[in-house]
């Protein structure tokens, strides 16, 4: 039989309204901006390597960011000693006074262990060691805005083109690196991959095109920015091209309006999130990629963007190469199969009063209708791997435990509603991936990503919800899921992999 979720916009009522309490609140917290400068840098004219755009995209950006109120400090086709006056002045006009800064670079890059570099006009490279006495290391501008006291740095690096400099000064594009708290990092497409200059001399390149525009839309939020920019990009390149970002913000971020949400997006939050609940169940079956992109371009955040953007993967997958990071860490891609026919998953569990269960013996027996079928309906995940059924009832959506990917700093939100014996109620989830860190479990130790939840529920009760999640596989490495209810006290669950059976590939 096809198994199919459903959205109940009737009772999720309670849990869109929780969610504009508290974008009001979030946006309230953000104080005034004392000062908001961006350091923009374009080099096209390389002798050896020139390139058509990057001088453009410059321009581009630094118009629509005196637009949105930055002071900008821009140049063009700088060599070293440019470049190096330019950040100093911007570190200058920074100190002291809690502002935001921003690094947007366009020109060559490129990666040398696990550090990236922009590669001045004047630079010969020939050798490691010409990178490191002729280039500029990204990080050193990071220090600089660090040193400034800034709340607040973003850094945007158009600098993944195919360049000369890659067979002798390391591997091509740039390198993943984790965001440094209070940054967030954008890079034009995925580390170690390439990224196209774009059209005819006079254009701008594809992401930065891409990007120009999104900062015209008022309202949005950083991360809905980027977020859109991606889905345009990887839409435009089929696949070949598919921007990347890591987050440490603790806080929301808006281009426009002082970096505060305005008034009218807060009032529109309720309708704009009830929206979102019926448009999903309208395309949730379509097998047209276009119809995903369209979505994650009206919702690039919202309580079901995961799981439309998971459904794309399947659809059209991404042509980039996946690069491992520092650690040798390999993130399973999003197109890759989670689970299959015959895999066995056994937990120990402890109850709320921490009384050891019977473990939980787990084998996936159907995968069927977008569902994975375990114990013969015991517990009913998604492809994805989270839950739609299990003994505590029915959940339409699925809770997303696991997004698309992992990464630090990565946010997401679900909403659900739960239907049981004891009658039906309404859950709103907001989850962030807060480590990557070694965890003890009876099935051995792994190298797993903490990720911790946050729900509000409208009786007062609070949870949380702290999981492990194994990157490699997209598997739960442990869970431990805690309530606090008023004049009770708190009470805590835990379930931790005792054994795993992994079925293999099929022919």
């Amino acid at each position: 039989m096809l198994l199919q979720d459903s959205v109940l916009l009737a009772t999720l009522r309670f849990a869109v309204c929780a969610a504009a309490v508290l974008a009001v609140s979030c946006a309230s917290a953000q104080g005034p901006v004392d000062l908001r400068l961006a350091l923009v840098i374009g080099n096209a004219a390389y002798p050896r390597a020139p390139l058509l755009n990057p001088a453009n995209d410059a321009r581009a950006m630094g118009d629509a960011l005196r637009n949105l109120g930055f002071t900008v400090i821009e140049v063009k086709d700088a060599g070293k000693a440019q470049m190096e006056a330019a950040i100093a002045r911007a570190g200058t006009a920074l100190k002291g006074k809690n502002g935001v800064g921003i690094l947007y670079y366009a020109g060559h890059g490129l990666q040398l262990d696990w550090r990236n570099y922009m590669v001045p006009v004047d630079a010969r490279l020939a050798t490691a060691a010409d990178v490191l006495q002729q280039t500029i290391d990204v990080q050193h501008v990071v220090d600089v805005f660090k040193a400034a006291g800034n709340r607040m740095n973003i850094v945007v690096l158009d600098a993944c083109r195919d360049n000369p400099f890659a067979v002798s000064a390391g591997t091509k594009g740039l390198a993943p690196l984790d965001a440094p708290p209070g940054t967030f990092l954008a890079y034009a497409t995925a580390p170690g991959n390439v990224a196209a200059d774009g059209g005819p001399q006079g254009s701008n390149g594809l992401y930065t095109g891409h990007l120009v525009s999104e900062l015209k839309r008022p309202g949005s939020k950083i991360e809905d920015v980027f977020k859109r920019v991606r889905f345009q990009v990887r839409k435009q390149s089929e696949g070949r091209q598919v921007p990347w970002e890591s987050t440490s913000l603790e806080e929301d971020f808006y281009f426009d309006s002082g970096g505060k949400a305005s008034t009218q997006a807060e009032r529109q939050q309720p309708d704009t999130l009830a929206a979102e609940l019926a448009d999903w169940d309208r395309i949730r079956a379509s097998t047209n990629a276009d119809d995903f992109y369209a979505y994650l371009q009206r919702y690039p955040n919202g309580l079901i963007s995961e799981k439309a953007q998971f459904q794309l993967e399947q659809l059209q997958r991404a042509s980039i190469v996946p690069q491992r990071a520092a650690g040798g860490l390999a993130t399973l891609p999003a197109s890759e199969v989670r689970y299959r026919l015959g895999d066995r998953f056994v937990y120990r569990e402890a109850d709320y009063h921490g009384v050891e269960r019977e473990p939980r013996d787990l084998r996936v027996t159907r995968i069927e209708g977008g569902l994975v079928v375990l114990n013969d309906g015991f517990e009913v995940w998604d492809l994805m791997g989270n839950l739609v059924t299990d003994r505590g009832g029915s959940r339409s959506p699925a809770k997303i435990w696991f997004p698309t990917e992992l990464a630090l700093g990565k946010k997401w939100r679900s909403a659900y509603t739960i239907v049981s014996a004891a009658g039906s109620s309404s859950l709103y989830w907001d989850f962030v991936v807060t480590a990557l860190e070694d965890v003890s479990v009876p099935a051995g130790v792994f190298r797993a990503f903490r990720v911790e939840g946050t729900s509000r529920v409208s009786n007062g009760r609070q949870q949380t919800e702290t999981l492990w999640i194994d990157p490699t596989t997209f598997l739960m490495i442990k869970d431990i899921f805690t309530t606090r209810t008023p004049n009770i006290g708190r009470s805590s669950y835990r379930r931790e992999l005792a054994r795993v059976e992994r079925a293999r590939p099929g022919p």
